[in-house]
Order: structure tokens, then sequence, then C-alpha cells
């Protein structure tokens, strides 16, 4: 069992691409946050899961043994590794968090990105990780799998 959570910091004024914000991910066998660290591991939240959605589902697709998420300013990260059996192990900030399928996996972001997308919607139409991150979610859902939400 893995979960992700995203959330946007209160607090810094008028909705922006930049607003920074943190990411909670919880498992079978830990949960790290990057709420509360010293240093601080907030990031740039639109932003950043744009590019756990891209760079992860590359990964996904591919035969690459493991994948390395770094979000934007910050040094929370995530690292995934293929398994020689069947399987991920998951790791945040090199805290174990779980070993799931890949399908678990996809469909615990993709759960975590269509429940951010009430923040990303608050954006202007106009702004650019709003942009990235529709674009972003649209190419994460063609993944395979069973879908998040029916």
């Amino acid at each position: 069992m893995i979960s992700l959570r995203f959330s946007v910091r209160p607090g810094q004024g008028g909705p922006s691409g930049f607003d920074l914000g943190d990411m909670e991910v919880s498992g079978d066998l830990g949960r790290v946050d990057s709420r509360d660290r010293t240093p601080d591991q907030g990031m740039m939240i639109y932003l950043s899961v744009s590019l756990l959605l891209d760079t992860l589902r590359l990964f996904l697709e591919g035969s690459q043994g493991v994948f390395s998420y770094t979000g934007a300013d910050t040094s929370f990260s995530i690292h995934v590794r293929r398994l020689k059996k069947d399987g991920l192990s998951v790791s945040v900030n090199k805290e174990s968090v779980a070993k799931v399928s890949q399908v678990e996996l996809r469909n615990a972001v993709l759960a975590a990105a269509e429940e951010f997308l009430a923040k990303v919607m608050s954006l202007p139409e106009t702004d650019v990780a709003r942009i990235d991150y529709l674009g972003a979610l649209e190419r994460f859902r063609t993944l395979g799998g069973s879908s998040a939400h029916p």
C-alpha cells in the first residue's frame, strides 16, 4: 500500500504557479513528509508535481532499474527501484516507505494528482504552471493500469 498527498502552504497571497507546498508519501514501511524539516523541504509544489508526473511516467513506461526524483527548489527526494522479483521499492529521503506493484504506484500518484487538481484550477488560466500541470496529468493518465478514479 502507498499513498501520496500534495498540499499548498497557506498565507502566500493570491494563487501563483510558484507557490510553496509539501508532499507526503505513506506506505506499509513508513511515512515521510516535506513539512517541518530542517532545512525546510517545502517546494514549488505545482512545478514539482508536474515534474513527478512526467518523469515517473517515463520510468514506468521504460525498463530502467532505478528512478530518482527531487522536487523543484527542495532536497525532498523520491527513489524507486525495480525489485529482482516483482514490484518496486519506494524510498523517500532515504527512508523506506513501501514495496508495491507498478500499478499500485501509478494509481496512488494519479489519485493524488487528481485530488490536487482542484488547487491547480485556482491558478489563472494563463499561468504556465497550470498549463504544464494539466499536460503532465493528461500524459500520466494514459499509462496502463486500472483507473484511480472510475
